[in-house]
């Protein structure tokens, strides 16, 4: 690798990171009535404090990073708290994503402690990877660039990744797995069941596309590009998961507007038996 392809390198990751930052802040825009309509009105409890914190950090941590993309002299970046603020992003939003899968699951208590357990193993997975950049594990390129201010990643950054695509490969079997054993058979054909279960799934299969291919990049391309979606994954996981909240109460409203026994809040999940056999019941709690 040649010097002056490194540095172009570096300068496409840095517009990749730049234009992410630009889709967060589009993205609020167009969902802030959203936000307003179906989280304001809501008392303060864990899951609108974990939508707050996956909703409204990662600009922050966009915003670091972009400083570091832009910085042309001056002290280091605090890439510490960057990568501190980056991982709380990350993992608020996946929170999201596992209290709406133990929703679908009914609450299932033994599903709630399988998911807690393994969500802990890879945060800790993941943390311990990130924090021993002197033990590479995959091989690393030793940049051409001087200076102890490079923006780039380690190589281990490609594990961190492939753990996180694994959870989160977990997270969309469970819901399809649900989607398929409660309906399939079902004479429930709803377009509000679609729309809760396909949408997730949805949302859920761009989340992991990102993840993948952030795991291709740190672990095959060459080190300029190591960080080139590093915002753009911060970005995802915000976007789509506060997006899988705004659609989970909005069809959840459908769903008791049109007197049809589907409950998507986590209140209840009813088993297509039990729904037919059971009056609606006009009841909502937070999800």
């Amino acid at each position: 690798m040649s010097y002056l392809s490194e540095v172009a390198d570096l300068q496409i990751s840095k517009y990749a990171n730049i234009g992410a930052l630009a889709i967060l802040v589009f993205d609020y825009c167009i969902t802030f009535e959203d936000e307003v309509h179906w989280t304001w009105s809501r008392p303060w409890g864990l899951i609108r404090v974990i939508f707050t914190i996956s909703r409204y950090l990662p600009f922050i941590g966009s915003g670091m990073t972009a400083y570091a993309a832009l910085r042309v002299s001056g002290p280091c970046p605090p890439s510490l708290e960057e990568n501190i603020i980056h991982i709380l992003s990350i993992v608020a939003a996946e929170g999201l994503l596992v209290i709406r899968t133990w929703a679908f699951w009914k609450k299932s208590r033994k599903l709630l402690i399988g998911l807690l357990i393994y969500s802990t193993a890879t945060v800790i997975g993941a943390v311990s990877m990130n924090i021993l950049p002197n033990h590479q594990l995959i091989s690393n390129d030793v940049s051409m660039i001087p200076g102890p201010c490079g923006f780039e990643s380690s190589r281990n950054a490609a594990l961190v990744y492939a753990i996180l695509a694994q959870f989160e490969c977990v997270i969309l079997i469970l819901t399809a797995y649900k989607w398929f054993h409660d309906y399939r058979d079902s004479e429930i054909h709803s377009s509000i069941v679609v729309t809760v279960y396909g949408g997730s799934m949805l949302y859920m299969l761009c989340i992991i596309a990102i993840t993948v291919t952030n795991v291709i990049i740190d672990a095959a391309f060459p080190v300029g590009f190591t960080n080139m979606l590093d915002t753009l994954q911060l970005v995802i996981h915000s976007v789509l998961a506060s997006r899988i909240l705004f659609h989970l109460r909005s069809s959840d409203s459908r769903a008791h507007e049109s007197d049809i026994p589907l409950m998507v809040s986590a209140a209840r999940y009813a088993q297509p038996s039990q729904m037919q056999t059971n009056e609606t019941k006009s009841e909502t709690s937070e999800v």
